[in-house]
């Protein structure tokens, strides 16, 4: 069983899989960084100086100027600032992956394109023997225009 699960952890795939895992999580921490440092300034000051990540309501206690003194207090918010940035993160992720993906499709399918093309010149060219053959060949004939006469 043990040398099962070392060909298991061992395979390609599950390499390549931790290999994603592992960019994935730093890619997250780019786009988090992309979403709250540079989209969301702007997008807030466009909406008279909002800070999405501050933008709560308290369910439970009095109301609060931030989210840190809410929570010191103990007081229960539900933070759909920090949701919406969330969101807007998912959408970021989300348009870039399609555009991974559909480069990828444009590059598979142009190498495919590029292999039918090389076949199908490959099958109409005629089909040329080795300088070495056309050698023998004409050789061969020699002897036999020689033997025959």
């Amino acid at each position: 069983m043990l040398n099962e699960f070392k060909k298991f952890a061992i395979k390609g795939n599950m390499v390549d899989l931790a290999i994603g895992f592992i960019l994935g999580g730093a890619f997250s921490t780019i786009v988090k960084s992309l979403v709250n440092d540079i989209i969301m300034p702007p997008i807030g000051l466009l909406m008279g100086g909002v800070d999405f990540t501050n933008l709560f309501i308290t369910l439970k206690g009095v109301s609060f100027s931030t989210i840190e003194a809410a929570k010191e207090a103990g007081s229960v918010t539900l933070n759909y600032g920090v949701f919406i940035n969330n969101v807007i993160s998912f959408l970021i992720v989300a348009i870039v992956l399609f555009f991974v993906v559909k480069g990828i499709n444009k590059a598979k399918e142009a190498i495919e394109d590029a292999v039918k093309k090389d076949e199908e010149v490959a099958a109409a060219a005629p089909v040329i023997p080795p300088a070495q053959e056309l050698l023998l060949a004409e050789i061969r004939d020699l002897l036999k225009k020689q033997s025959a006469s």
